[in-house]
């Protein structure tokens, strides 16, 4: 036997703490998620975009929802106009997810809020994102609660998207290093 102990996890708080809707709303959402928004099939980036916005969802004109896209609770995303959602982004927002206007989220980016205390009881912790005015995350990025993606900053593929970041600014990798300056 070893002296580590093992957390219990039917005893984690905040199954249910971001949900900010009654159980019959979500549960419609994650039907009409599956059938709209999700859907491989769906071509209209127009419909995606209006049952998003009747579930609460903020999203200005002109944006493009790709096939595919996920998002945990539509009341808790606000998307600019002109904005880009590539094919199979997941905003996994238990937080507030704010995109501006002109911004460029490609293929396969994985958005949460969401994490859990490391130590002790796994308790929900939510952090808000933000991505400011003209930035681009490129395909396959995380991008992790608290981030704050200044204007125009550029993400290279794969990279974890955390902390702040500076307008103009190139970010790359796991440790979102930064390697340039978008408009120099």
């Amino acid at each position: 036997m070893s002296d580590i102990p093992v957390i219990d996890l039917s005893k984690a708080p905040g199954e249910r703490a971001a949900w900010d809707r009654p159980a019959w709303f979500v549960y419609l959402w994650a039907v009409c998620e599956l059938l709209f928004v999700t859907n491989p099939w769906q071509i209209s980036s127009g419909l995606r975009v209006r049952v998003l916005r009747a579930f609460g969802a903020e999203i200005g004109h002109g944006v493009v929802f790709r096939p595919r896209t996920r998002v945990k609770f539509p009341w808790k995303l606000h998307v600019g106009d002109r904005s880009w959602i590539g094919e199979g982004v997941w905003f996994h927002n238990q937080d507030f997810i704010s995109v501006g206007h002109d911004v460029v989220i490609s293929q396969e980016t994985f958005l949460t809020t969401g994490s859990h205390r490391h130590r002790r009881d796994m308790a929900l912790i939510t952090r808000p994102v933000t991505i400011d005015e003209g930035a681009w995350i490129t395909t396959r990025c995380i991008v992790l609660g608290g981030a704050h993606v200044g204007r125009s900053v550029l993400a290279r593929p794969m990279t974890v998207v955390s902390g702040v970041i500076a307008p103009g600014a190139i970010v790359a990798g796991p440790d979102c290093a930064l390697v340039g300056d978008r408009f120099a």
